[in-house]
């Protein structure tokens, strides 16, 4: 199978000519916050072997239909694009930290180069994972407990400390029930398939997390994508289903800050809508619990809705430095039945001791006049960032926060850039399809309490000069191809 496009196809020897006069006009000494880089000593691509090689064509969405009785056979063609990228440099996924997930970090890619520099791929949005507090804390449990309590908590997986942890959780989030998961994508898949059944519906906004999603096709082929953030649309759809179904039930599924955009619903008006048309909202707050909101209560506290929200279901993996998720709820009844029913709760291994231990110190801190400090911090360097960005020429979407899109577009502008980036010691995830859309890649840059402005600023003229490089190679490129 051929992976083309117009713009990318191979080119002919003779057309390669231009690519060797831009890298001369890019080799040139360039200089960034001061320091006098050379692009010949840092970046190590071959330009026009990549341009030649197909590594820039393609996505992964060419590959998610497969057909064959040979599973080793039909995957073979994913193999050797994967395997492709990774040979010419342009595959930046599954990179080995060296280091702790701080602001400065050393990283590996799967050809065995290895950088230091800025991080801003890491969500550890308010520094904990390496707070003293916090590692002392899971210190303590693994001395106490041990690395794990060895079962499943509807058996004899639960501690003091996991049962701690949902008090602790029940009170920031305005909640009383809580029930714990192994992880945040365990959260949303388990809460949703334990409540929804064949007959019932789920409304999702078109940009929800893939585990919400998962849960919703698992439970319920009424599923139902509708446009991202409108208010209108969701109440449409809820009409609409209520117009020929008045007996089963509805959920609808939104997030507090969706990570792609950087944006947020307008929850009181979904809430309204849900409460009309005799539905449950499920609100995911993975990325904005702990690092927005007074308090660090996240969107739902912003918006003035803490404790009147359905359903929420969040990650600790973002702000509270450790693998884990929850749910939380207003009914009794939701939690004791996702206990037995939701399975990626009744059939895991309960959330470790140190894990609780570390949630639970994390917690303490977000609640306390250190996390306020921390998400002040946090939101200064990413208006920092934003400025920077935007006087880099670079487009960033959706509002102030420790997210920060750079829109991309086209895949191979993006694995240009993050080749560039990565190898100038500026560590950002490249995002492309099944994350986004097909053709709107970008970059996610994850901004944390440990971060300085200057930092911000220097990733922000790397990034900027590495996509208009990125641009303007393909944008000859297509001209030389025409």
């Amino acid at each position: 199978m051929e992976h083309r496009t117009p713009s990318c196809r191979r080119l002919r020897q003779d057309e390669l000519g231009w690519v060797n006069s831009l890298l001369s006009l890019y080799s040139v000494r360039t200089f960034i916050r001061g320091t006098v880089d050379t692009l010949a000593d840092r970046f190590t691509l071959d330009i026009a072997k990549l341009i030649d090689s197909g590594a820039l064509e393609g996505s992964f969405a060419d590959f998610v239909r497969l057909s064959g009785k040979s599973l080793d056979l039909r995957t073979q063609q994913y193999h050797d694009w994967r395997r492709n990228r990774v040979e010419q440099g342009v595959w930046p996924f599954a990179t080995q930290l060296q280091s702790p997930p701080g602001p400065e970090a050393t990283v590996t890619d799967e050809t065995a180069k290895e950088r230091t520099g800025l991080n801003f791929a890491s969500y550890d949005y308010l520094g904990l994972s390496t707070h003293a507090e916090v590692r002392a804390a899971a210190i303590e449990a693994i001395n106490r407990y041990g690395t794990q309590t060895a079962g499943a908590p509807v058996l004899q997986g639960n501690s003091a400390l996991s049962l701690r942890l949902e008090a602790a959780l029940a009170e920031l989030v305005g909640l009383p029930h809580v029930v714990l998961f192994p992880t945040g994508w365990a959260a949303g898949y388990g809460v949703i398939t334990a409540l929804i059944r064949s007959k019932d519906h789920v409304v999702l906004d078109q940009y929800a997390h893939n585990c919400c999603v998962q849960g919703a096709t698992a439970a319920t082929p009424n599923v139902h994508r509708v446009r991202h953030l409108s208010s209108d649309a969701f109440a449409r759809q809820l009409r609409r289903i209520r117009a020929t179904d008045t007996e089963n039930a509805i959920l609808v599924v939104t997030e507090g800050i969706f990570s792609m955009n950087s944006d947020s619903p307008d929850l009181a008006a979904l809430q309204t809508a849900c409460r009309e048309y005799h539905a449950t909202l499920l609100v995911d707050v993975a990325h904005d619990l702990g690092a927005v909101g007074p308090g660090g209560t996240g969107v739902v506290g912003l918006q003035g809705l803490l404790g009147k929200v359905d359903l929420i279901i969040g990650s600790f993996s973002k702000v509270f430095a450790a693998n884990g998720g929850f749910a939380a709820t207003s009914s009794a009844a939701i939690r004791e039945y996702l206990r037995p029913y939701a399975p990626s709760h009744t059939f895991s291994n309960a959330i470790s001791p140190p894990q609780c231990a570390a949630v639970l110190k994390a917690v303490e801190i977000v609640r306390g006049a250190e996390g306020d400090a921390l998400r002040e911090k946090v939101s200064h360097v990413a208006h920092v960032l934003r400025e920077a960005l935007a006087a880099s020429g670079v487009v960033c979407l959706g509002n102030p926060g420790p997210l920060v899109p750079v829109l991309l577009g086209r895949e191979a502008v993006g694995r240009i850039a993050a080749a560039l980036c990565f190898d100038h010691g500026v560590f950002a995830n490249l995002i492309e399809y099944p994350a986004v859309s097909v053709g709107a890649c970008r970059l996610r840059m994850q901004v944390m309490a440990t971060h300085t402005c200057a930092q911000a600023q220097r990733a922000a003229e790397v990034i900027g000069w590495a996509s208009q490089f990125a641009q303007h190679l393909l944008g000859r490129a297509a001209a030389a191809a025409s």
